[in-house]
């Protein structure tokens, strides 16, 4: 990347030599502090917020260190396109965060939305036939659609396009350019048009095809406005090494540092090619780049409606961020690009960034040429939202790559979901009514006395909480689902239906063996309603709790005691449907798959946040 000729219209004074950005004594001025860690568990403990002193006089008390809070986002997703599994995946492992922390007690901010601007949107939008804000309109709509479908409880939906976005953008563009952080330059280099960034050559496939999108880079020149992102190199370097957990899978790291070290180079953050775009500040002839821009949605969905939108009230109003979710495509723009424009603004910098994996199909990357995509209203519609859900955060190790293959799914579902805990909650409520008028005979606590297995749903609800809280998804799931394994051992052991035949005192042990594997049902009601937040409420309704009392709960309910003497169970019925694969006749070929529910869908009854 070159930038070959500098224009003095910014600033009389700017010339490359004498310019601060070049100038080495900054770094030595630089005063770092680092606010208390947020996360509890131990892989967080030296968890740190960076903050920059320069111009932060201006924001001194307005930025939130509350460790009752937690704020967390998405990526904004680009609108060139409908939804696609890739997006799901991120915003489901976002809403299980979301929802885990709202029953730790914390006060979350889940922040998610769309990206609007740009070359390819307007580009999608006339390829429809329709303005780049319908286009906008439509593709942003289909989003909030699919994250009610699936359960995603969002507090902020921000979209690019939103007036107090682009004044706070804006705000953010004067605040860097009075630092001496912007200047005007001839760019000539490779450009992604798909991943709208400037390529350099060495990064690039045969025929200067782009790495990620498989497609040859155009040769483009402009007279753009460049951020001094070679400036803060020092500054990142040393952020990374003191605050490791800043990124995170920590291989994700590796990568961030190795791109660091390699050399930052100052980027183009306007365009003069592209009108769909929110104008420069001091020049209505060039757009603000959609990095430059989208990355401020995390900052302007923390402004509220009725306000008059400017940086400091939407910063006092939740930032810095917790975590930034993200997929590993754009790690660059978030651990790189994004703290140095927050360091440039005096703003504090996410406390941490988390960059997931890619998912492929039957073990092949999809694409539609190969016509092997992974439509998610399509999921959704034919299997529901918990089994979604459930699936991608227990099968993929949050972090890695994961892969869907149906014939998995429906194993996974059915045998965790339908058999392990529907199975389990069933046949006890059963025995229930037959023996005990669906009547619980003692407290679960005085039931569970001297029991070895209360000793053991203790330790795996501890062990959920320890994965929760380090964003192992997979394992938390896993610990869960544990409980029901162990409900199962004992009740087959148990065996209180033979008991029950037996009268007297093994009469009433069955009972309070009914008592105990109920109580453990309850706590896996909890203990798995950040993944399946319907399937958990369809259990506690089981149990005899109403709606509003599931959406009380904390996660201090998951110790054992709850379930008391003289409780009425509900009448029992399967909490999942299991999935059945029916073969359809053809024609002397091969019989297709016909996927079907065993029992009548359950209707969805719970409500979804709304921006």
């Amino acid at each position: 990347m070159a930038a070959v000729r500098v224009h003095s219209s910014i600033q009389s004074s700017l010339c490359i030599l004498s310019h601060p950005l070049y100038s080495t004594s900054r770094h030595l001025k630089t005063r770092l502090h680092f606010p208390r860690p947020l996360f509890s568990s131990p892989s967080f403990s030296s968890g740190r917020a960076l903050f920059y002193s320069c111009r932060a006089d201006n924001f001194k008390g307005s930025e939130r260190e509350v460790s009752d809070s937690f704020v967390l986002t998405t990526p904004l997703y680009y609108v060139n396109a409908p939804p696609h599994m890739g997006s799901a995946y991120t915003t489901i492992a976002a809403d299980a965060i979301a929802r885990f922390q709202r029953l730790s007690g914390k006060k979350v901010i889940f922040i998610t939305g769309t990206d609007e601007h740009g070359e390819k949107i307007a580009t999608a939008a006339a390829a429809c036939g329709s303005s780049p804000s319908e286009h906008c309109d439509v593709i942003s709509q289909a989003y909030k659609t699919l994250w009610q479908d699936l359960d995603i409880a969002y507090d902020k939906f921000i979209r690019t396009t939103n007036p107090k976005h682009e004044a706070i953008v804006k705000e953010f563009y004067s605040r860097v350019l009075a630092n001496g952080d912007i200047y005007r330059a001839d760019y000539e280099g490779l450009y992604c048009i798909n991943c709208e960034e400037y390529k350099d050559e060495k990064e690039l496939l045969e025929n200067n095809c782009c790495p990620m999108h498989l497609k040859p880079c155009v040769l483009r020149k402009e007279d753009n406005y460049f951020f001094a992102l070679s400036k803060y190199q020092k500054l990142l370097e040393e952020t990374l090494t003191q605050n490791p957990d800043f990124v995170q899978p920590s291989f994700r790291l590796n990568e961030v540092q190795s791109w660091i070290k390699s050399g930052l180079r100052d980027f183009s953050i306007s365009r003069a090619s592209v009108d769909w775009g929110i104008p420069v500040p001091n020049d209505n002839k060039q757009t603000i780049y959609v990095w430059f821009d989208a990355l401020l949605g995390y900052i302007s969905a923390l402004s509220e409606d009725n306000e008059q939108p400017n940086l400091q009230s939407a910063v006092s109003s939740g930032w810095p961020a917790s975590l930034h979710l993200i997929g590993k495509d754009i790690l660059r723009f978030h651990a790189v690009y994004w703290p140095a424009m927050l360091l440039s603004a005096g703003l504090s910098l996410p406390k941490m960034v988390f960059g997931h994996g890619f998912l492929t199909k039957d073990g092949m990357k999809m694409g539609k040429s190969l016509g092997n995509t992974l439509e998610p209203n399509d999921l959704v519609q034919r299997f529901g939202s918990d089994a979604v859900r459930y699936f991608f955060l227990r099968e993929v190790e949050f972090g890695n790559d994961g892969d869907y293959s149906e014939d998995r799914f429906i194993n996974i579902v059915n045998a965790h979901l339908a058999n392990t805990i529907g199975n389990l909650l069933n046949r006890t409520l059963g025995l229930l009514k037959k023996n005990c008028q669906s009547t619980l005979a003692v407290d679960s606590t005085l039931a569970a006395e001297g029991n070895a297995f209360k000793d053991t749903v203790d330790k795996l609800v501890e062990k959920a909480k320890f994965q929760y809280e380090n964003l192992s998804l997979s394992s938390a799931c896993e610990a869960v689902l544990e409980i029901g394994n162990a409900g199962n051992l004992y009740i087959d052991e148990r065996a209180p239906w033979s008991l029950f035949k037996q009268g007297g005192a093994a009469s009433e042990a069955a009972a309070k063996d009914l008592v105990i594997i109920l109580e453990a049902m309850r706590i896996i009601a909890i203990a798995l309603s950040p993944v399946t937040p319907r399937l958990s409420l369809r259990i506690y309704e089981q149990l005899g709790y109403t709606k509003e009392q599931f959406n009380a709960t904390t996660w201090s309910e998951t110790e054992w005691g709850g379930l008391k003497s003289g409780q009425v169970m509900a009448q029992p019925k399967p909490v999942f449907a299991r999935i059945e694969i029916e073969a359809e006749g053809g024609d002397g070929g091969e019989a297709a798959k016909k996927v079907v529910k065993k029992k009548e869908k359950i209707p969805h009854t719970q409500g979804v946040a709304q921006a």
